[in-house]
This record gives structure tokens, C-alpha cells and sequence, in this order.
């Protein structure tokens, strides 16, 4: 039950972030924004690696897939579409686009086991509310 709750709040703080940045971004400029995003994010990291328990930095070394540490460069990517789609088509277009895409990647990348994901079987129902979520983005659209 509580990663149903953290799951809603991660939502609700991406969508506020979302429109915060954008708003950010018309005064500032795309990559001012978007840099002060990152700097503001690393600044709150290290004052919460101060205070919860300081794991050595070093293990990041140790990582297996190499590749995996470059999340914090799709996070500044992640931001900057985040940005222009909430600036383009508004932020509740924008999330439910965004949420499909994560969904039908999040299913692909579980179904072929990308990424060390445990490889997960291919299911009718979750193609079909796949769908009915992509109806119901239709439905909200609709004029």
C-alpha cells in the first residue's frame, strides 16, 4: 500500500514541478531553468547525504552497466521535454502523454527484460489497458 501512495506522490510533485519549470522557463531561458533545476536537485542530494548517512561516493565505480550512470543526463533531458510539451499543449495534455509513453516503454522494457529488468511475459490485459488508457487521453481531447 505505501508504494501506492509514493507512486501518487511522485506524480503529484512531477506534475507541479513540471509547470513550476515551465513558468521558470519563460523568465529565464530553457537551460537557465533547466540548469537551475539540476543545481537546486545535487544541492538538496548532498544535504540529505550529510544527514541520512554518508555512502561512500567511490561505489559508483563499482556499478556493473556503466551506462546506467547516465541517468542524471536523461534527467536533464527529461526536464527540458518536460518543459516544451507542458509549454506547447499544457500540462494535463502533456502528463497524460507523457504517462502512456512511460507506460508502453516501462511494459516494453519489462516484457524483453531490458536494462537487467527481470523479463516479464507478454499479457492481453495490460495491451488492453494500455488502450483504454490511450482511449481515455482520446476522450479528454475531444472538442
Amino acid at each position: 500500500m505505501i508504494g501506492i501512495w509514493i507512486a501518487i506522490l511522485s506524480g503529484t510533485l512531477m506534475s507541479i514541478q513540471g509547470v513550476w519549470n515551465t513558468q521558470v522557463t519563460k523568465q529565464s531561458g530553457l537551460w537557465v531553468s533547466t540548469g537551475w533545476v539540476q543545481l537546486t536537485a545535487f544541492l538538496v542530494c548532498v544535504a540529505a547525504w550529510f544527514f541520512t548517512g554518508r555512502d561512500s561516493v567511490g561505489t559508483l565505480w563499482q556499478v556493473e552497466n556503466k551506462y546506467t550512470l547516465l541517468g542524471g543526463i536523461l534527467g536533464t533531458f527529461i526536464t527540458v521535454t518536460v518543459i516544451r510539451s507542458m509549454g506547447k499543449l499544457g500540462p494535463a495534455q502533456a502528463t497524460m502523454l507523457i504517462v502512456i509513453a512511460q507506460l508502453v516503454v516501462s511494459y516494453l522494457i519489462e516484457m524483453f527484460g531490458l536494462f537487467g529488468v527481470e523479463k516479464q511475459p507478454f499479457e492481453w490485459k495490460k495491451l488492453a489497458g494500455t488502450a483504454i488508457v490511450v482511449a481515455g487521453i482520446v476522450l479528454f481531447k475531444w472538442e
